[in-house]
């Protein structure tokens, strides 16, 4: 299964639509392109594998696996990419400007009830990052 994360590039933050199968689930905001610095970019473009991971603090979620230079990638709930977000993902309902939204937990939902259940069957699951 394929998810794609189309993103727009912005001196403030990233901003971006996740889709499946060529629908739009949801926007997203991440941290401006630093070149991969860690803690202050977001990640480079490309095709990662997703795969749930669990902890007390955010239950199932999900982490990208393979990021060049980086670990813990994860897609999780956040309104400021500045203030919330340390080079993850996160999905958002409404975006409000860069590296910013709102109704976070909503979307992060949305992708979580078509990305978790495959996973659940043990099918691989993608995320292809681009540009628009």
């Amino acid at each position: 299964m394929e998810l794609e994360l189309i993103r727009t590039y912005f001196p403030n933050g990233t901003n971006g639509e996740i889709l499946f199968n060529g629908a739009r689930i949801c926007s997203s905001i991440e941290l401006p392109w630093k070149n991969n610095e860690h803690q202050v970019s977001c990640i480079p473009e490309g095709r990662y594998e997703l795969k749930k991971r669990y902890t007390a603090e955010r239950g199932e979620h999900l982490i990208l696996v393979n990021v060049p230079g980086r670990q813990l990638i994860l897609i999780h709930a956040a309104n400021d990419a500045k203030k919330e977000l340390q080079g993850c993902i996160a999905p958002v309902s409404i975006l409000i400007a860069e590296g910013k939204g709102s109704q976070s937990r909503i979307a992060l939902a949305k992708v979580n009830a078509i990305a978790i259940p495959e996973l659940g069957k043990k099918k691989q699951v993608f995320l292809n990052i681009k540009s628009k």
